[in-house]
């Protein structure tokens, strides 16, 4: 900490002015009864200055003009988030179609390999590997007897270009194509088994 009486020895050296500390100012500011504005250089110089509320609301005629680098972060309110549901054992399963494994629950939106079958309608997923979550494991050999997955066809579209290049080298030959897959978007209904 710097010595409030060497603030009055230092010297702005861009106006040849004496820097005065701010408790000086606050002081001046209360004899004239006239509004003084106070800077952030001000405060930045000044090490041993603390200014809080019940100061400013005191001293009436002074008013902080602080930069936002030299003001403190202030931090928001957060609101209030609506409780969370209690976490219990989720069911799952895991599905194959398309020549595809994916691990679905209940309310998941899943892309396939594209069905036979129009948007809108509800299909039935037989080919069940696994079913766990929910107690115990049932682990099919390969699928597991009786279970099957209930889902929704919600719409058919075409995946990302993939871009299939081939090339040989020295021999000029380069080929090049590209790919969209047709896939399908599902939406899990029911996990029956």
């Amino acid at each position: 900490m710097s010595d409030p009486t060497e603030k009055n020895d230092q010297i702005d050296e861009s106006t040849d002015e004496v820097i005065e500390p701010v408790e000086t100012v606050v002081a001046e500011a209360d004899a004239a009864e006239e509004p003084v504005t106070i800077d952030a250089e001000t405060i930045a110089d000044d090490d041993d200055l603390v200014i809080d509320a019940e100061t400013v609301a005191g001293e009436g005629d002074v008013v902080v003009e602080a930069a936002a680098s030299a003001a403190p972060a202030q931090r928001r309110e957060r609101e209030a988030r609506p409780p969370r549901p209690p976490r219990g054992p989720v069911q799952y399963a895991i599905i194959k179609t398309g020549g595809k494994q994916y691990r679905v629950s209940v309310g998941d939106t899943i892309s396939v390999e594209r069905l036979a079958s129009e948007a809108g309608n509800d299909v039935t997923l037989d080919e069940v590997l696994l079913i766990g979550g929910d107690g115990a494991t049932k682990v099919g050999t390969p699928v597991v007897e009786g279970a099957s997955v209930s889902a929704t066809i919600d719409d058919h579209f075409r995946g990302e270009k993939l871009v299939i290049f081939k090339y040989k080298a020295k021999k000029r030959y380069r080929r090049r194509t590209g790919h969209r897959q047709e896939q399908t978007r599902l939406t899990i209904t029911a996990i029956n088994g």
